[in-house]
């Protein structure tokens, strides 16, 4: 008996797969006098049958009545490769032919190792039934890739095809898009523009027309102090003591109407009201603008030297909150001693500013900026950011959120706890901004008038926050 798929007698005889719409046909030998690549005819399937020979003497029928649907096609048949000669055709153990295929060994064996040997006990079935159905699981295989080859094929002739008028409508959607909101902004900050520079020019007249008018009054008051000083002067100079005497009602008069003229006094009027370009939209654009602007943000580092004993720096830039003492820091007087406050290396005077902290892992922290001259030492409030006048901080307690300077607190409002905190200050302008970097949202923003360098502050008191890289 010989190995399955081998040739009776010729151990080099090759081996051939057979591919194909239901058309299965080919021999496991090959014609000398042929010297081509035995492919099968191409085979009408009349009776739904296809025949599998492995030798003249034998051949196998296979059904295909259970694939009734599939169109028929073209057979061919592929050389694979040529029969392994190192596989044996009998058992080693025992010498006989090779006839049963073992499922628990996986492997073929003899009548004897069925019988006597250690596969006694195993489910068997005869060599040819066992081929017989990897036979036929190579036929649904086949199936199977058809298939899939016609599925690839209908999408390459269906599907992709509607592809490219698609990506070009959407990119035309797209662009118009983009177009139109953009044609919206522009009008809109076309609109905002002309309303503002209308409210400039119109504050610069009313300005600049006080002024005038101011002119106008003080050069007249002049002109009646000088003619009152010099009829005070002529009384004073010319008339005898009757007339000095007889003149006195007049004097007093003249002295009266003098008084009427007041000191000039400065007066807010005189001046130029920057309110009116003050702009909600314009701010909120512009601070949106640098907030989305990722390479605005500058990379910060902590102050080792102002960093509270409560708290330690790790190498990755995080600083963390111990509630007892992390260490024994060298004293000075740079370091804050009861609070668990650090400040930054870097101190800003003029520009605008921006930096990102991470801040996802602490449920309790303060952000925000401060004069250097902040004091250090001590639990007084003057060493406390948010309760003096030198720092502006944004806080978190739990799910408390608050803007604090000076002891004034402001409540934020917030659906979520975010996980970075953004903070933008305009030394030029006055504007602090606090807001979400992942939403550009602005979380608080207030506006003040710096009168000294500020340094980026922070205060920890659960867990950690780090800067952003």
């Amino acid at each position: 008996m010989s190995y399955p798929g081998s040739i009776p007698g010729d151990h080099q005889s090759p081996l051939w797969v057979i591919t194909g719409s239901h058309s299965w046909g080919g021999s496991g030998k090959l014609d000398t006098q042929d010297k081509k690549s035995p492919f099968a005819e191409e085979w009408i399937p009349d009776g739904q049958l296809a025949t599998l020979s492995l030798d003249s003497s034998k051949e196998e029928t296979i059904d295909l009545e259970d694939h009734p649907d599939e169109a028929p096609g073209k057979i061919e048949v592929q050389q694979v490769g040529p029969l392994d000669p190192s596989v044996p055709s009998t058992c080693r153990e025992h010498g006989h032919q090779l006839s049963l295929f073992c499922y628990q060994e996986h492997k073929l064996i003899c009548d004897q190792c069925k019988s006597l040997g250690t596969c006694q006990a195993h489910r068997t079935k005869p060599m040819e039934e066992r081929a017989s159905q990897i036979r036929n699981k190579i036929v649904d295989q086949c199936e199977k890739l058809q298939l899939q080859t016609a599925g690839i094929e209908k999408y390459l002739a269906e599907a992709l095809p509607t592809k490219i008028p698609q990506v070009a409508s959407t990119a035309r959607s797209a662009r118009e898009m983009i177009i139109q909101r953009l044609n919206f902004i522009r009008d809109v900050c076309d609109n905002e523009e002309q309303r503002l520079l209308e409210e400039i020019h119109a504050e610069e007249e009313r300005a600049q027309q006080g002024i005038l008018t101011q002119r106008a009054h003080w050069t007249e008051s002049i002109k009646k102090l000088s003619g009152i000083r010099n009829y005070l002067v002529d009384m004073l100079t010319k008339m005898d003591d009757i007339n000095l005497i007889v003149s006195e009602n007049k004097m007093e008069d003249r002295t009266e109407e003098a008084e009427g003229i007041l000191d000039p006094q400065e007066s807010e009027k005189l001046n130029f009201n920057t309110n009116c370009c003050q702009s909600p939209l314009l701010n909120r654009l512009w601070a949106l603008s640098v907030l989305c602007c990722t390479t605005a943000c500058e990379i910060l580092t902590f102050d080792e030297k102002t960093m509270s004993p409560l708290l330690s720096l790790s190498d990755n830039n995080t600083l963390k909150f111990h509630p007892k003492k992390a260490k024994d820091y060298p004293d000075g007087a740079e370091r804050f001693d009861h609070w668990p406050n650090c400040l930054a290396a870097e101190s800003f005077q003029k520009g605008v500013h921006m930096w990102k902290v991470n801040v996802e892992s602490c449920c309790a922290y303060k952000l925000g900026i401060t004069y250097r001259s902040i004091a250090r030492k001590g639990s007084g409030n003057d060493a406390r950011l948010g309760f003096n006048p030198v720092s502006w901080v944004f806080s978190r307690y739990d799910k408390d959120f608050r803007f604090s300077h000076d002891s004034q607190h402001h409540l934020v409002e917030l659906l979520k706890c975010p996980a970075q905190i953004g903070i933008l200050v305009d030394m030029d302008t006055g504007e602090l901004i606090f807001f979400d970097p992942f939403s550009c949202v602005i979380l608080y923003s207030h506006k003040t008038t710096f009168s000294a360098p500020v340094s980026p502050v922070f205060a920890v008191a659960d867990e950690s926050i780090s800067l952003e890289k």
